[in-house]
């Protein structure tokens, strides 16, 4: 028995009601409106999400604020290991933070991208998952992007009707997955990692490997699945960016940057705050001289005999 299949009848559902939605704009039985319906799918998810991303953010912040004290922790208890674990514990207990918490978002997706995964491989082979009814089936088993149906995968492509499409189809989802997956990635290391974070380099090997490990699993997976992961990715993507910019980790570019940014800003309003008081003392300066010129002279009367 299969524990996820209260899941799958969840995703089978929001998938649903989203095509429902989409259908008053689309084709029903189009790719488009089965296609968006997985992207807004998607863009719930990671809203429901945000409190996990915030809490990561949070998490990693303070890994990189506690990093001197962990060294210490490291060296003092060099040949004790139980110790330094037990130092260690106490440690992430007084600073709240949680080492695992980084990894949350990525676990809390798991488990929907594997009842996805279920629900279109159920219409690639015409049997219901999640609960969808024959008539929701078999148009989604029918749908197709760009010539591809959403449940075909690269390796399989042969048995579509269109395999050259589907090859096409599946090679530049892959390949714009696995490029958000390096950019992603990059722009963490490169904006928001200290020179001393001894992470760095472990973050610079995860660089290049978890794109390779998308590229090689990307064959397998539907075009559905691609495009839900690469809608995720840009997400993360654009998502980040976003928190770097504006609440970037201490001792980072990002920091730098956004001093920098904020010394401009400060300078910027010093400067026209001082351009309107000049021009306000100007103004009062022309006003006065202007009704002294104006003043009429006093003639001198004669004095009647």
């Amino acid at each position: 028995m299969n524990p996820l299949n209260w899941l799958e009848t969840i995703v089978a559902s929001i998938l649903t009601f989203f095509h429902k939605v989409l259908s008053f704009v689309f084709d029903p039985d189009s790719g488009w409106a089965w296609g968006l319906s997985i992207v807004c799918l998607v863009v719930l998810i990671r809203i429901l999400l945000i409190p996990l991303f915030v809490k990561q953010i949070k998490s990693q912040r303070n890994m990189q604020l506690i990093q001197p004290q962990v060294k210490e922790i490291q060296r003092k208890y060099a040949g004790d290991r139980e110790r330094t674990s037990q130092e260690l514990m106490k440690l992430y207990k007084e600073t709240g933070t949680n080492p695992l918490s980084s990894c949350l978002p990525i676990l809390a997706q798991a488990p929907i991208f594997f009842a996805l995964f279920q629900v279109l491989q159920g219409i690639a082979q015409s049997h219901s998952k999640g609960g969808m009814s024959t008539e929701l089936l078999t148009s989604a088993h029918n749908a197709t992007v760009f010539g591809a149906p959403l449940y075909a995968t690269f390796t399989h492509r042969t048995d579509t009707a269109n395999p050259s499409a589907t090859a096409i189809v599946t090679v530049i989802l892959i390949v714009l997955m696995t490029v958000t997956t390096f950019l992603t990635q990059r722009q963490l290391i490169v904006k928001n990692s200290a020179a001393d974070n001894p992470m760095v380099q472990q973050q610079k090997i995860l660089l290049y490997v978890f794109p390779f490990i998308f590229a090689i699993s990307g064959i397998n997976f539907p075009v559905g699945v691609l495009l839900y992961w690469l809608t995720t990715n840009i997400w993360t993507m654009c998502q980040q960016f976003y928190v770097i910019r504006n609440s970037p980790a201490p001792g980072t570019p990002a920091e730098a940057a956004l001093e920098a940014r904020k010394a401009a800003k400060a300078a910027k309003k010093a400067s026209a705050s001082g351009a309107i008081e000049s021009g306000l003392l100007d103004g009062e300066l022309n006003t006065n001289t202007k009704t002294q010129r104006n003043q009429p002279s006093r003639k001198s009367r004669k004095k009647k005999n």
